[in-house]
């Protein structure tokens, strides 16, 4: 019963973060096809609510591996997961950022991740996923983490100065035995060091994940 129940929730998880991305991905690319290039600004505006329900729903994956419901690595999701919400955040901070042209490229570059990884959960859910769709899923899903990553630190760096100049936002109180204000541009700063040092990590792990599985696949198919 308990099997029954929780492949039924990743089930519907998966499924609905499929919709999810599969919707978001249809409107930037039929703006873009409609308005050219112009459609990169209004990118958060029509469609930053749907990316932020579907990246604070990602934080449940956390919990799926943790209670066992997944077989994978915690490290490689945190980080994508919390890479993914904290740039969310700031770009929901800092509103002269969200019309940038990097934001569409960051949010097409989730979207693909999404769409590659959620059909092939669903597909393993259902029944033994094909070959070729598992090469697919874990061959590009590495690029494109990479790429994903480095816009997202470019993103960063483009913001200090845009964080430096909003007003109310130069320090941060910290409410420790004595008050302590921390320069927010700092914690940015701080936040891409450990962006670069988590996403390197994870990027080894993504390869040697791809590297097991591909084997044991290769391995099984022998045997057949």
């Amino acid at each position: 019963m308990r099997f029954s129940l929780s492949l039924t929730y990743l089930f519907s998880y998966n499924l609905l973060q499929f919709c999810g991305h599969t919707w978001i991905f249809a409107n930037m690319t039929a703006r873009f096809l409609s308005f050219g290039e112009d459609a990169q600004a209004g990118t958060f505006y029509f469609v930053g609510v749907m990316m932020g329900v579907c990246q604070l729903l990602s934080l449940l994956e956390l919990f799926h591996i943790a209670d066992g419901f997944e077989e994978c690595r915690l490290f490689p999701r945190f980080m994508q997961v919390m890479e993914r919400n904290v740039l969310l955040f700031l770009l929901i901070s800092l509103e002269e950022f969200q019309s940038k042209p990097i934001v569409c490229v960051q949010f097409y570059l989730w979207n693909i991740l999404g769409l590659l990884r959620y059909p092939h959960e669903l597909i393993c859910l259902s029944g033994t996923p094909y070959f070729k769709m598992l090469w697919l899923h874990q061959t590009l899903s590495v690029p494109v983490y990479l790429l994903s990553a480095v816009t997202e630190g470019i993103s960063i760096v483009h913001m200090l100065p845009c964080w430096s100049e909003s007003e109310g936002t130069d320090s941060v109180q910290l409410k420790v035995p004595s008050s302590l204000y921390i320069y927010s541009p700092f914690m940015l700063v701080a936040w891409l060091l450990l962006l670069v040092l988590g996403s390197s990590l994870t990027l080894l792990l993504l390869l040697k994940e791809r590297k097991e599985i591909l084997a044991s696949w290769n391995n099984k198919l022998k045997k057949d």
